[in-house]
């Protein structure tokens, strides 16, 4: 019986698209938050983490350092959370 090889191309990330210009200060610091949560997310989902109660900041934190971003705030934390909450 023949067994199958797994092959896996490196992950290319997407391609950045400039944010829209005359926007306050405000709109890009939480567009940015949302985007670092996003990915935070995923990772955590995708590392098995499928409840917030087991997401702690630490726990975030520690995926944060593994994925290569900055170390998030307790707010943008807050919303990792959420986005693991409604995305169940």
């Amino acid at each position: 019986m023949a067994v199958a090889t797994l092959t896996t191309k490196p992950l290319t990330p997407p391609k950045k698209k400039p944010l829209p210009a005359g926007q306050p200060r405000e709109w890009y610091v939480s567009h940015n938050r949302r985007l670092k949560a996003m990915r935070l997310a995923i990772a955590l989902l995708d590392s098995g983490v499928y409840h917030p109660a087991t997401a702690d900041n630490r726990r975030i934190r520690g995926t944060a350092e593994r994925i290569g971003v900055h170390a998030p705030s307790d707010t943008t934390c807050r919303m990792v959370r959420a986005l693991i909450r409604y995305g169940r």
